[in-house]
C-alpha cells in the first residue's frame, strides 16, 4: 500500500504551507533559476540545489575544464548522473537544473514519471533574456564572446529553438517576463500549495 507523506514547514506571515515534492527549477540561462530557486528555499524552508555546483563537486573542477578536457558529452553523462543521485535522496529541495539539461538523456522525461518531482519552466522572452544576459555577458562563459546584442540575440534565439521542445514539456510554466523574483517565487508558491 502506499502512503503520501505531507511536509508541513511554517514561515513567518503564512500558516501552514504543504509541500510534498522537489521542485525542478528549467529554463535558459538569464530565466531567473538560481535566484527564483533561492527564494523558493527561503519561502518553504528547504535546501536549494544548484546541479552545476553539484558537478563541480564531484568533478572537483569547473564546468569550462570538465568541457575543455572531456567535451560536452561526458558532461552531459556527469550531469545527468549527479541528478539522478539527487533525486534519489528523500530529502525535499528545491534544484535548479543547467539551461541544456533537460535536453539529454531523456531528462524531461525521467523528472516528469517520477510522481515526487515537480518540474518549473521559467519561461522568458528572447528581449527579456538578452537584456538580462547583457548586463552580465563577462560572468558567462558560453556567451562571453558574443559582443553585440544583435548577435547574443540569435544565439538565444536559436537557443530557445532548439530546447523549447523540452522545456515546455514540464509540469508548470511559469511566464518572468518583466517579473521580480519575489513575484516568480510567489506565483510558483501558490501553483505547488
Amino acid at each position: 500500500m502506499y502512503y503520501s507523506i505531507l511536509f508541513c514547514f511554517k514561515f513567518e506571515g503564512i500558516n501552514n504551507v504543504i509541500l510534498n515534492n522537489k521542485i525542478v527549477l528549467i529554463g535558459y540561462m538569464g530565466s531567473g533559476k538560481t535566484a527564483v530557486g533561492k527564494e523558493l528555499s527561503k519561502i518553504f524552508n528547504i535546501p536549494f540545489i544548484d546541479l552545476d555546483d553539484e558537478i563541480v563537486k564531484v568533478e572537483k573542477r569547473s564546468i569550462d575544464k570538465i568541457f575543455e578536457e572531456n567535451g560536452e558529452l561526458y558532461f552531459r553523462k556527469v550531469e545527468h548522473d549527479c541528478l539522478k543521485n539527487i533525486l534519489k535522496s528523500s530529502v525535499l529541495s528545491v534544484i535548479s537544473l543547467g539551461g541544456g539539461t533537460p535536453c539529454y538523456y531523456n531528462t524531461i522525461k525521467m523528472l516528469n514519471d517520477n510522481d515526487k518531482v515537480n518540474t518549473v519552466f521559467l519561461r522568458a522572452s528572447v528581449n527579456n533574456l538578452v537584456e538580462r544576459l547583457s548586463k552580465e555577458i563577462n560572468h558567462r562563459p558560453k556567451i562571453k564572446n558574443l559582443k553585440t546584442k544583435t548577435v547574443l540575440s540569435e544565439f538565444i534565439g536559436k537557443h530557445l529553438f532548439e530546447r523549447n521542445h523540452f522545456y515546455n514539456k514540464s509540469k508548470f510554466i511559469i511566464n518572468t517576463n518583466n517579473k521580480s523574483i519575489n513575484a516568480v517565487a510567489k506565483e510558483i508558491e501558490l501553483f505547488l500549495t
